[in-house]
């Protein structure tokens, strides 16, 4: 018998695993898949979560696996274009967006390493249950080429870390709230032989493109749209990926210039909701008890900081500290304390609304403000509390009295939304003799894509 068995082995539960038998717990982790494995994902691990990382003991094999540091920042909305540095947080200064072939394997090697009895390939059928108080699960090894049989384990508590469609959570019936409908749908893919050193985001008319890099010397492009357009957009989805890649300066021409290296990957799949995270003989963690938009890309430090949360709450009632029912509510109490605010910032934005006279006005003021910039991409990345950040008196120092005129008389002007390409990518592509060829046909969905596409016509 375990004291913990963990259903899914991604972020939230090998990190779990992992947290639970440092401390001492003897603890199954279980995933249908095999490691390395690949996932949809955005890649970015947030500052909170790269701090967590380096406090695991694991920060150094992401930076061993090639995936680059990023601290350097572009944000271009309602006209006005913001470059900064993320600022420091408990000794980290940059964030990292590893492939998660990569990330997990580290994850769940990491647990391995810790004692945790790790199954890959194992489907589990079944949670157990015994007048209401879960028991255990029952499953068995994936193997396409003969039948295996039934297995049966059994422990103190089951975790549910198997994602937003968890099988624990429908098991047990965990009651959801706070949900909103899927607001966005989102594409993305990888290039090779684009100069692109820094994260940049860009906020458009019913759209957001964000492009980061990551391991290999590649960088991934994210191109998200409101859920409606989806069929439209799938349509076509190379030309219409590149349409709308145009939008941010001189970023589709850079792509064009250099190679796809991979397929397009694209759902609509983008449920927000909190589950109610614990009952009798069972918790959730990660997707499975909070989920929201990834056009913030919150969800690997999100899974990271829930998995601590819940390896302490699990320690505490175990331990005698206080009941264990306690101790999980107590969970969720400080998981929803720390994730609403982002909760509600990111669902905002995922709704796509056009941006308001206060917003224009902000993004103005902090032009040429370099700290206020580096504190507004600490919001971004989560290490600057949002509901502090925007406050109004903090917002009365940041745009001043005149900016709170121009946001009352709504007179503020707003530029043209097509940002200015970057004069130093210029002359890098110059001077390593890159030259846009014309554009070819688009390729078909999931095809890759070696050749340099053109420039769009002027």
């Amino acid at each position: 018998m375990y004291d913990v068995i963990v259903v899914g082995a991604r972020v939230a539960g090998s990190s779990t695993a992992m947290l639970l038998a440092r401390k001492g717990f003897k603890v199954l982790l279980l995933d249908r898949a095999t490691f390395p494995s690949d996932t949809l994902s955005t890649h970015q691990v947030q500052l909170p979560g790269v701090a967590r990382l380096k406090h695991w003991g694991l920060l150094d094999r992401v930076i061993a696996s090639g995936a680059p540091a990023t601290r350097h920042v572009r944000f271009d909305a309602a006209g006005s274009v913001l470059e900064g540095h993320y600022p420091a947080f408990r000794g980290v200064y940059a964030l990292y967006s590893p492939r998660r072939t990569i990330l997990d394997k580290i994850l769940v090697d990491a647990a391995r390493e810790a004692g945790v009895a790790v199954r890959e390939g194992f489907v589990v059928e079944e949670v157990l249950t015994d007048d209401g108080h879960v028991t255990g699960i029952r499953g068995r090894v994936r193997d396409r080429k003969k039948s295996s049989t039934l297995v049966t384990e059994a422990a103190q508590l089951v975790v549910g870390a198997d994602g937003k469609r968890s099988l624990v959570a429908d098991a047990v019936r965990a009651e959801t709230y706070n949900e909103r409908p899927a607001l966005s749908m989102g594409f993305y893919t990888y290039w090779e032989g684009v100069p692109i050193e820094g994260n940049e985001m860009y906020v458009r008319d019913r759209c957001l493109i964000f492009t980061c890099p990551t391991n290999d010397g590649l960088v991934m492009t994210y191109v998200t749209r409101p859920v409606e357009e989806f069929h439209l957009f799938r349509s076509d989805i190379e030309s219409n990926f590149l349409k709308t890649l145009d939008l941010a300066g001189d970023l589709g021409e850079l792509v064009r210039c250099g190679q796809r290296a991979g397929r397009f990957r694209g759902t609509t799949d983008l449920p927000n909701f909190f589950r109610k995270p614990h009952g009798p003989g069972w918790a959730l963690v990660g997707d499975a008890g909070f989920v929201m938009d990834p056009i913030t890309g919150q969800g690997i430090g999100h899974a990271f900081r829930d998995a601590e949360l819940l390896a302490d709450a699990i320690y505490a009632g175990f331990d005698g500290r206080q009941p264990l029912d306690a101790a999980l509510a107590g969970y969720e109490q400080k998981r929803n304390l720390e994730a609403l605010p982002m909760y509600e910032f990111t669902t905002d934005l995922a709704s796509f609304r056009p941006p308001n006279a206060e917003e224009r006005v902000l993004f103005a003021s902090l032009v040429g403000n370099q700290p206020e910039i580096d504190r507004f991409l600490g919001v971004l990345t989560g290490v600057v509390p949002i509901r502090e950040y925007f406050a109004p008196g903090n917002l009365l120092k940041i745009i001043g009295v005149r900016g709170i005129s121009k946001v009352l008389l709504n007179k503020f002007r707003v530029p043209h939304p097509r940002a200015a390409p970057y004069r130093e990518r210029a002359a890098l592509r110059q001077a390593h003799g890159r030259t846009p060829s014309p554009r070819a046909s688009a390729g078909e969905e999931g095809s890759d894509d070696r050749g340099c596409r053109g420039v769009r016509a002027s």
